[in-house]
């Protein structure tokens, strides 16, 4: 039992960061194959990644199949023009994130029984992620909301798929997510500057489920449906570390006693999600078009707690308030040759985040995301590759309140490549 609640806590190691690439921070690169037809997957869902994208797919494969790889994402910084709430805060600013460069893991095994009416397997990808870091933690003019956020997730998925009869499959899974946080910023007093930097760091687990549904009505004509289940991650007895603490402390009677190393926790909500799709084979062409919600209305607040409460260092509970989406994707797979595939994807994906409680920890905008891919068989190996633009939206907010410190008026503007490749094994 320690070896398997082991191996999703080292595949989070390997995420060097983490960011968002679906609207507020959804991650849905969960196979290679489905991010090149525009992850335009629920009905198709004819490679092991069936486990995160519809597990009634399973029942479409044969025999053992095991599939690994991942996706290469290129952050491009965003970068932001305006005023905010520290330092002269009518005096427009500039500030541009640092680059980001992480990995996003998926690795499937999947098994159909000789009578093709039973399928199982387990995945393991990471459904959700956000990373955010600006380029002086002293100095930025963020730095009292926030100056780095990481949220890495990753989900170890047992799931089994029956086949009713030639039209109807079902699929259901558990899911066992295990989340690390991680969290700095840098407190400002007007007149006195800098307080110190604050670091927060926790782990912390939770369960959820998903199903789904396949119909075959005509033998060209496939239609899937997918649910999976919300997560409310609780990150508890986080460490919080205090450091480069204000000079100030203890001369100033108003600052009172300078803040030390203490505890802390967090709860993120993260959303469940429903897909409704439709594929069409023509001969070699399949088109596929899928409806994808996410119930981004579970994220009410980001509620942080200091265990040790002193002035300057004390709880938050920063209202969210996000919004219920609804994004459209477009993919279609040509086959050339039995061997060669290729593919074309694009989705509108619209953000969750209201204008009012945008913060700098996510300065979220609707995206439009252009996909090609290609896939080749050898034998009984299998290898897809894919990329991916991200093209988003520049945003212009106006929730600057000096007083309280938070938010900012301005425009930000940014956007992001993608780049994937899956090994699988048929036997």
């Amino acid at each position: 039992m320690r070896g398997w609640r082991m191996l999703p806590v080292l595949l989070v190691l390997l995420l060097t960061a983490s960011t968002s690439l679906a609207g507020g921070f959804r991650l849905p690169e969960a196979g290679v194959k489905a991010m090149g037809m525009g992850f335009a997957f629920t009905a198709q869902a004819d490679d092991p990644s069936a486990i995160y994208f519809n597990p009634a797919g399973l029942t479409q494969l044969k025999g053992q199949n095991i599939m690994v790889g991942g996706t290469y994402v290129r952050e491009n910084g965003g970068e932001f023009t305006g005023t905010t709430p520290v330092d002269n805060t009518t005096a427009t600013k500039n500030e541009t994130q640092k680059s980001l460069n992480f990995f996003i893991p998926n690795a499937y095994y999947t098994r159909t029984t000789n009578s093709g009416n039973v399928s199982y397997g387990v995945g393991i990808f990471s459904p959700f992620g956000l990373g955010q870091e600006y380029n002086d933690r002293n100095a930025s003019i963020f730095r009292n909301q926030i100056t780095r956020i990481d949220l890495m997730t990753v989900v170890v998925n047992p799931t089994i798929a029956f086949k009713v009869n030639d039209i109807l499959s079902i699929g259901a899974g558990i899911d066992w997510m295990y989340g690390k946080a991680e969290l700095a910023k840098t407190p400002v007093v007007p007149g006195v500057g800098n307080l110190y930097n604050l670091d927060l760091e926790g782990d912390g687990d939770v369960w959820g489920y998903n199903f789904g549904l396949l119909l075959k009505p005509t033998p060209n004509l496939r239609i899937g449906a997918n649910y999976r289940s919300p997560f409310k991650l609780k990150i508890k007895n986080g460490d919080v570390t205090i450091s480069n603490t204000n000079s100030l402390y203890g001369v100033v009677p108003a600052l009172g006693t300078a803040p030390s190393n203490t505890k802390g926790s967090a709860t993120i909500a993260m959303p469940a999600t429903f897909a409704l799709g439709a594929a069409y084979t023509i001969g070699k062409l399949t088109v596929e078009a899928d409806a994808d919600w996410t119930f981004w209305h579970s994220f009410v607040s980001l509620p942080i707690t200091i265990q040790d409460n002193v002035a300057t260092l004390f709880s938050t509970n920063n209202p969210k308030n996000w919004e219920d989406v609804v994004a459209l994707r477009l993919g279609a797979e040509y086959r050339v040759t039995d061997p060669l595939a290729l593919r074309v994807g694009f989705v509108y994906d619209p953000t969750p985040v209201p204008a009012s409680t945008m913060g700098p920890e996510l300065p979220d905008a609707t995206r439009l995301n252009y996909m090609v891919g290609a896939g080749y068989k050898v034998g009984a190996w299998t290898i897809d590759g894919a990329f991916m633009y991200v093209d988003k939206f520049d945003r212009t907010v106006n929730n600057q309140v000096t007083a309280a410190g938070t938010g900012f008026s301005g425009t930000w503007t940014g956007d992001s490549w993608l780049a994937g490749l899956d090994v699988g094994y048929k036997f």
